[in-house]
């Protein structure tokens, strides 16, 4: 076996022992994850070229185009654009080929680099969203004569909205709001004319929802009507989700009355559920908590109600009462949130619950409701990351010993974490944060377990994976390591074959 990187050097370096191993894996699934794993830190790097002779080296044909195209892109962000070609070109299937040259145009669009982005447009069967890209530099870049021209020559009205609606975005994240009003009108005109009923109004709420955000309600009741009578018309399982959409978006765009009347259009109690808490969201952050109270145990008490033989997906069912719990947390109901989150029939989901719950608790101050939720986790891993969670709550709050306190719990709970992964997870975590806080003598002993840990993996793309982590820790903190700390490395490598 031929490796790119030489056993002398795996030994004495983190990122070149995950490459080794990763190159050593014998199941292909395995290979594939390995090299998926340790390719975005030499692109990280800059070290393309080695990025992508490990890319190469996956048989899977999908990972590895899909590879190529992850090296490729960094190429042309970086000036590279003959060699991102070269890999595009490489590319075996046809549809990630089509993928490929659509982000690298778009890439050179973004630069400002308008005949680049064009010339590889000019070799696309579907150019558009190339086009799109170009069309918003050239906004934001003042040249509206241009903008108008590229959006002209966009034949898919998609791609059109896509402009449209990516610069408003960003006006909106810069607090800019003149001319977002006709930018979201051209975006309506043409977001009724795209073919797909789903897509339609999904863009349609998307637009709305804009023109909410940038205080033009009256246009954003007249977008959710559209998306109103699209949704109307389906006959699918979507319908319930996009009108209870819509209600939000009547409700946020200050209209009650359209709000209550789009959702009693709802059949499905989880989508009735889901609309109701978008509704208390909306009157707590308005001050009307007792209608945003009202709200949430309506929410609680639908969802509740209905039965297995309604339920369409339970997955979703289960993660709405997660996220009925976190509300409440946010409300000051603590015991309602707990007892919800302590209920929920899926464990996955109320482990989830509960620590979104502790966390939230923590940010109030409320160690009392914190701690009980915290206890309520029976699993050893996740209430290591609760705590973890937690800890960096507190900290925000500017507690800084709480926050301690709480990492110091988080350790004495991952001894006993028995999955080797979850606990290397656990000890790098900790340990990036006591090197935050500076703790020396409890960051040693966290990373020399975070070390222990990840040499007791079997797995050995969780191995390689564990090893990343390690390295970007390392890199992060700026810490030097010196070569007889790294001697389990050898450890790690003793059953690996040699090149």
């Amino acid at each position: 076996m031929t490796h790119f990187v030489s056993r002398e050097e795996a030994e004495s370096n983190l990122l070149a022992c995950a490459t080794y191993l990763a190159e050593t894996i014998e199941s292909a699934d395995g290979h594939s994850e390995g090299i998926s794993t340790v390719v975005p830190q030499y692109l990280a790097k800059g070290n393309v070229d080695f990025a992508a002779e490990l890319a190469n080296t996956v048989d899977d044909p999908f990972t590895r185009d899909r590879l190529l195209i992850h090296v490729a892109e960094k190429c042309a962000a970086t000036g590279d654009d003959e060699y991102a070609m070269q890999l595009i070109d490489a590319i075996e299937e046809p549809a990630l080929q089509s993928e490929g040259r659509e982000r690298i145009g778009m890439i050179e669009a973004s630069k400002g680099n308008f005949d680049a982005a064009q010339r590889i447009a000019g070799n696309m069967a579907h150019p558009d969203f190339v086009y799109s890209a170009i069309a918003s530099k050239q906004y934001s870049s003042g040249d509206a004569e241009a903008f108008r021209a590229t959006i002209d020559s966009i034949e898919f009205p998609g791609a059109r909205v896509s402009a449209y609606t990516g610069i408003s975005h960003s006006m909106l994240a810069d607090g800019t709001t003149d001319g977002i009003a006709e930018l979201l009108d051209a975006a309506v005109l043409d977001a009724v004319e795209i073919e797909h009923d789903e897509e339609r109004i999904r863009t349609l709420i998307e637009i709305g929802t804009m023109f909410s955000e940038a205080g033009q309600n009256g246009k954003a009741i007249e977008t959710f009507d559209k998306a109103l009578k699209y949704s109307e018309q389906l006959d699918n399982v979507h319908r319930d989700s996009f009108l209870a959409a819509v209600s939000v978006g009547f409700l946020r765009s200050s209209s009650q009355e359209l709000a209550d009347r789009t959702l009693d259009m709802v059949a499905d109690k989880t989508q009735i559920a889901t609309c109701l808490v978008g509704h208390a969201r909306h009157f707590w952050s308005h001050d009307l908590k007792d209608d945003a109270l009202e709200s949430i145990e309506e929410a609680y008490a639908i969802l509740k109600s209905q039965r297995e033989i309604e339920t369409r997906n339970s997955k979703d069912r289960y993660k709405l009462f997660g996220s009925i719990a976190a509300q409440f947390a946010h409300f000051g109901k603590g015991e309602r949130a707990l007892e919800i989150a302590e209920n929920i029939g899926d464990e996955a989901e109320s482990i989830t619950a509960l620590s979104q719950a502790s966390v939230i608790f923590a940010s109030q101050g409320s160690e009392q409701f914190t701690h009980q939720a915290i206890n309520a986790i029976g699993e050893d891993a996740h209430r290591t990351f609760a705590l973890i969670g937690v800890s960096d709550a507190v900290e925000k709050i500017g507690e800084k010993g709480a926050a301690v306190k709480f990492l110091d719990e988080a350790s004495a709970t991952a001894e006993t974490i028995p999955q080797m992964a979850s606990r290397s997870s656990a000890w790098l975590e900790i340990s990036r944060r006591y090197a935050h806080f500076d703790q020396s003598s409890k960051f040693d002993e966290a990373i020399a377990k975070a070390i222990e840990a990840i040499s007791s993996i079997k797995d050995e793309s969780i191995q390689v994976s564990s090893l990343v982590e390690l390295n970007n820790l390392v890199e992060e903190i700026k810490l030097e390591i010196a070569a007889e700390d790294l001697e389990f490395l050898k450890i790690i490598l003793r059953g690996a074959p040699r090149g």
